[in-house]
This record gives structure tokens, sequence and C-alpha cells, in this order.
């Protein structure tokens, strides 16, 4: 290939079609039509000398060699893209823009609320959206949703990102007021769960991805012992109502369910064995480290996420990078 008479346009129409798999959907995100797209790609076909995809049904497919640019193109394109941007002076009373947060919905809970009194208040024009995390993989929730920031527990993390930490979540037992077993069992409210009651009594389990087992259940087999799940929910919402109408209990991050017990009718217990706090991370792609926008919605939500750290001293480095 002769790079100086090589047409960069066609840079931007490799990366939609990496992104979306289609000349229609590439030509819709481009403003192009399908066969100026398609003209593209024969364009570049010959000019790489690689067939770039192959159809499989109503897919264009990668070949070994257009996944292996992929990763570099997009980041060599937003790094132009940074480049050429213009001197702008960021004011958050007249911004506009919206701002695409991956996470549970723990966060519907605690950070929302705060964040769009904030926004009212500082950036009345800038919206906030609130996506589920991709179950599998939550770091591709960042570009399956083309989220702007995920809000993740720690976790290896690609040399695409840039991340911090945010605070560390503990765990409690949360049972319905008037528990039967609990109240016969004279456990109130505030006191540890006695570990052959725990492991006896049904529990909600929150889990994305369907699994029967989770941190509760590696540091129960630690002391030998394994608990009842008798229900999964992918949302902590969900979690906490089946509770409170039921006489399963469920281990929640603290915040939460001190948020949410007093509304619900819930009680707060103390688990009996010990749980490492994960330590939540924001982690975000690197061609917005440097947008005003992204910026100054980042330095909020971490000051409104820090707010929840237990005291723990979070050790400020990044997370390990994938190998």
């Amino acid at each position: 290939m002769n790079f100086a008479t090589f047409d960069l346009n066609l840079m931007r129409v490799l990366d939609a079609l990496l992104r979306e798999g289609s000349t229609v959907q590439a030509g819709r995100r481009l403003n192009m039509s399908q066969s100026a797209v398609s003209g593209a790609l024969a364009r570049l076909r010959h000019a790489l000398g690689d067939a770039l995809f192959v159809r499989q049904g109503n897919r264009l497919v990668p070949t070994a060699y257009a996944k292996r640019i992929e990763l570099p193109l997009r980041e060599e394109l937003d790094r132009l893209a940074v480049l050429f941007a213009p001197p702008t002076s960021f004011d958050p009373e007249t911004a506009e823009g919206t701002f695409r947060i991956t996470a549970s919905d723990f966060f519907a809970e605690m950070l929302m609320p705060p964040l769009a009194d904030l926004l009212r208040k500082q950036a009345p024009r800038v919206r906030a959206q609130l996506v589920d995390l991709v179950p599998t993989s939550y770091i591709d929730s960042l570009e399956t949703y083309r989220a702007d920031l995920a809000l993740i527990p720690r976790q290896p993390v690609p040399d695409w990102t840039d991340s911090l930490p945010l605070f560390y979540s503990s765990f409690v037992a949360i049972a319905r007021r008037k528990h039967p077993r609990l109240s016969a069992e004279g456990v109130k409210p505030g006191d540890v769960v006695p570990l052959d009651l725990f492991c006896e009594i049904g529990h909600v389990l929150f889990s994305p991805e369907g699994n029967f087992s989770a941190m509760g259940d590696a540091a129960l087999a630690k002391v030998g012992r394994r608990r009842q799940v008798m229900m999964t929910l992918p949302v902590f919402s969900g979690v906490c109502r089946a509770v409170a109408e039921s006489d399963l209990i469920a281990l929640v991050p603290r915040q939460l369910a001190e948020r949410v017990a007093p509304q619900i009718g819930l009680e707060i217990y103390r688990p009996p064995i010990a749980i490492d706090p994960p330590l939540i991370i924001a982690v975000w792609h690197k061609r917005s480290t440097s947008s005003p926008l992204h910026g100054w919605m980042r330095e909020r939500v971490i000051a409104l996420m820090r707010q929840l750290n237990e005291g723990e001293q979070i050790a400020l480095t990044q997370p390990e990078p994938v190998r």
C-alpha cells in the first residue's frame, strides 16, 4: 500500500464496519449510502490486500487481519479527533450533551438521585443515562452500550482504558421485619446471624449472569459450609423486594441496605463469616480522558461515589492491566 496516496477517510469506514458488522448500519453511522460504503470497502480490500470481512448470514464477520487492527485503528482515530478538536472552555451552565453510565442498579439508588440534583443545579442541559452492564464482561459494556463510564468491582482492565478507585463496600444480611426464624432464635437487628441459621434459611442472590454462587459462598466454603440459594435476580431492587415479601434473606452492599431498608420493611444483620469488601472502580475509554464534558462529569461522579467509602484507605493505583 502506498500510504502517501491512501484516502484516510477510508479508515472511518473501516472503523464503522468493524463496529456495526453491516454496510447498512455503517452507512447510517457515517451518513453515507450503502453503495458508497460498499465501494469504500472494495477500495479498502484492494489497498490493504485483505478481504477484511466475510459474509455470515446478514453479518459481516471480520477476518483475522481486520480483528488485529481494530483496536489500534480506533485508538488512532480517537487521537486524531482529540488532536483536531477546537479549543473550548467548558461552562456547565451552557454545556449540552449526554453522559452514559453503565453499572448495576445499585447506582440507580446510590448515584442517580444526587447526580440528578447536581445536574439540575449546575448543568441543566446535560442528560445522564444509566444502562445495564454486559453480564459476562463488564468492561465490554463501554463499547457495547457506547458508555462513557463503567462503575464495576475492581478487576484487570485493558490498556485502552483509564480507571480510578471509588469506594469499598462491605456486605450485610437483610431480612423482612419480624422474620419468623430470626425472631424465634432471638436474633435482633444488628446482631450476627448464627452460622447454622444463616445456612439453613433460604437466600436470594444478586447475579446478572444467573450464577448460584458469589463472594458470600466463597467465604462460606473457606469454613466448610454452604448456604441455600433459592433464587437469583439480576437487579438489587428485585433482591430487596423479594426478601421484603418472603422469609428468604440476602447479602447486599451495606450502603444499599441502609438506604432501602426503612422504605420497604427490611432489617439489617451482620453475616457470620468475613467477606472481603470489594473495591468499586470507575473505568472509561482513554479517548474520553481529555473531553471537557467527560472530565467534568467524571469528577462529579467520582466525588459523589467516594462519599460512600467506609473509611478504609483507598490505594490510588490503577487496576492491573489485562494480560
